[in-house]
């Protein structure tokens, strides 16, 4: 039987209902990684994990929000290293991309730079996987301080940017997800051209709502299915061996083997 990892999705964005209805319909997928925004959110996605078998949660704090304050950071640094070993990664981490292109007044990015740093450094403390929201000019920042941590295991969530950090990534061991804008986007199609498929791996970063053949769809685990389709005429490789690389792709880096 086919079988996919959802290396990236926010399923405690999703509502009850549709939780269920997901986690009733995936007997295909081996493993939902489910990142967190912040620190309720992160609650909701342990409690989640304790119902669901399938789902593995990721701790962090999404960088595309206003800052921590510094009882904020201590509280949720606090709360998770009493439950790291309950994690599978350090996520969803990274810069303000959108932020910035979005605020009238320009952000503190150094601040931002300092607070992704800290979560860098928990990651190779706690030696767990560190998932990243780090796109175009974000990405060599990044790149930088994982860098100078000697990061090794990095997983750059539907990346965009230039060939130059592309193969920065390549270089570095560092993985790239891609979502279902795969199937249109063709930005998308030409990094995933030109990155290694041994470094890929799938994802849906549900709820968010795709376009093209997914307009107007709940955001599905099952929706990889066509992502795998495009990377397999991409690659030109059969389809088989497609699923069986990306997931052992995804299964060696989140020591899921």
């Amino acid at each position: 039987m086919i079988q996919m990892i959802d290396s990236h999705i926010h399923l405690d964005h999703y509502t009850d209902d549709e939780i269920e209805e997901v986690n009733s319909s995936i007997s295909t997928i081996q493993s939902l990684i489910s990142v967190s925004f912040n620190l309720e959110s992160a609650k909701r996605n342990l409690l989640l994990s304790e119902k669901y078998p399938k789902v593995n949660p990721a701790f962090g704090f999404h960088p595309e929000q206003p800052l921590l304050t510094n009882d904020e950071r201590m509280e949720l640094l606090s709360w998770i290293e009493c439950n790291q070993e309950k994690m599978i990664a350090v996520g969803e981490v990274g810069l303000p991309y959108y932020l910035r292109q979005e605020s009238s007044k320009p952000l503190p990015l150094q601040e931002y730079i300092d607070q992704l740093e800290v979560f860098i450094v928990l990651a190779k403390k706690w030696n767990k996987p560190i998932i990243l929201h780090a796109i175009y000019e974000d990405a060599p920042i990044v790149c930088d301080l994982l860098e100078k941590h000697s990061i090794q295991k990095a997983h750059f969530h539907w990346f965009k940017g230039d060939p130059v950090t592309i193969n920065r990534i390549a270089a570095n061991g560092y993985c790239i997800s891609f979502t279902p804008d795969i199937v249109y986007e063709q930005e998308i199609q030409e990094i995933a051209s030109i990155f290694p498929i041994e470094q890929m791996m799938v994802e849906t970063d549900g709820p968010w709502r795709f376009e093209g053949p997914f307009k107007g769809l709940m955001t599905h685990p099952n929706m990889m299915n066509e992502s795998i389709a495009i990377l397999s005429k991409i690659k030109e490789m059969p389809i088989q061996e497609v699923y069986k690389q990306l997931l052992y792709n995804t299964r060696k880096f989140y020591s899921l083997i």
